[in-house]
């Protein structure tokens, strides 16, 4: 087995933490999209948060330790009951079933992970750089 050099390294380690947070950020796009959204029929369950949990993977090949994206998960949280008889969704006792998605929850969630995503993109930018540096000294002048 040989190892990659350290800066390549760094680069597959942050390459996957860009992946797992571009996944993250569109689960918590989609939780936003439906935040409102009610069944389709009358007391029908409507659209349920999901959640995103994430993994460990060892990348034999470089003898590094990756971030992968282990499964995409429905919260089991309860929905929001609404009393509005006139909603079409309403069921027989006029309650209207939302989705268990909370707004501030998943802001605060887009928030953490755009901030991930920002420092493997600079942690990239910093590695690259380094590489091109080290090029730069070892040709000839």
């Amino acid at each position: 087995m040989s190892a990659l050099d350290p800066l390549q390294a760094a680069l597959r380690i942050s390459g996957s933490g860009l992946a797992a947070q571009s996944t993250r950020l569109r689960v918590v796009s989609e939780n936003l999209a439906n935040a409102q959204s009610t069944g389709s029929a009358p007391g029908a369950d409507p659209y349920a948060r999901k959640t995103v949990t994430f993994a460990e993977e060892l990348d034999r090949a470089a003898e590094v330790e990756l971030v992968r994206v282990d499964r995409i998960g429905v919260d089991r949280a309860p929905f929001r009951m609404e009393f509005d008889p006139g909603h079409p969704a309403a069921d027989a006792a006029g309650f209207v079933k939302f989705p268990n998605v909370n707004v501030l929850v998943e802001m605060a969630d887009m928030r953490e992970a755009t901030r991930t995503y920002e420092a493997n993109l600079q942690m990239i930018q910093q590695a690259r750089e380094m590489i091109s540096r080290t090029i730069d000294l070892l040709r000839p002048t």
